[in-house]
Order: C-alpha cells, then sequence, then structure tokens
C-alpha cells in the first residue's frame, strides 16, 4: 500500500516535542512524542510507549514559531520499531488558522527549495 497516496495533504518533517494524553477513557499520562512529518490533516511521530489505534489524545505542538497548537489526534497507524513505535494520526478539529500556519510553512519550505 503506497501511503503516500493515500494521503490526502503533502507531508512535511517538524522536529518538535508534543505531550498528549488519552481523552476517550479518562487517562491522563503526560507522554512526550517526537514528530517527523506533520501536514495539515495529520502527522507521523515516535514515541516510546504504546498507543492504541483509533484512540483519541489530547495534543499541544510547538511548532517552528514556537507557537503551541491544541489539536485532538486519532491513531490511524502504527508501526513497531527497534526501540520505539511509530504512528501516523489524523488530527481532529484542527483550527482553520493552525491549519493555515502549516501551510505557509509548507510554502515557505518549497520556495527555500527544502520541498
Amino acid at each position: 500500500m503506497d501511503v503516500e497516496k493515500l494521503r490526502k495533504c503533502r507531508r512535511m518533517d517538524l522536529n518538535s516535542n508534543i505531550v498528549v494524553k488519552r481523552i476517550d477513557n479518562g487517562e491522563h499520562e503526560l507522554i512526550t512524542i517526537n514528530v517527523f512529518d506533520i501536514s495539515k490533516s495529520g502527522m507521523g511521530f515516535h514515541c516510546p510507549k504504546i498507543l492504541e489505534m483509533d484512540a483519541v489524545y489530547d495534543s499541544h505542538i510547538m511548532i517552528w514559531t514556537k507557537e503551541v497548537i491544541h489539536v485532538l489526534l486519532r491513531i490511524v497507524r502504527i508501526e513497531k520499531l527497534e526501540t520505539e513505535y511509530e504512528y501516523g494520526a489524523i488530527f481532529m478539529g484542527l483550527s482553520e488558522v493552525d491549519a493555515f500556519r502549516i501551510e505557509v510553512w509548507d510554502a515557505m519550505e518549497q520556495a527555500a527549495g527544502k520541498c
């Protein structure tokens, strides 16, 4: 299966950390993850903890402008790596303003020839 063809939006890299907490079952454990791929529709990240498929997590993502975006993540892909897990998640409830911030960053990266 070609994941790139399934994506609604082109993805881009962003080195950042976020803290998430599970909201659909009341668990509030904070987990730090490393984002490696982000678009206005979702993101990919690495995490040492096991998260559940289709679970919804409350998250705060620090973006390249040092602003924090609050969004809900739904886990849609899980892959076990050697020392951690790789996840794919879609954004649920991303505001138009935050989606625009991601689009602006993408345009700047393209103009700089990094895409």
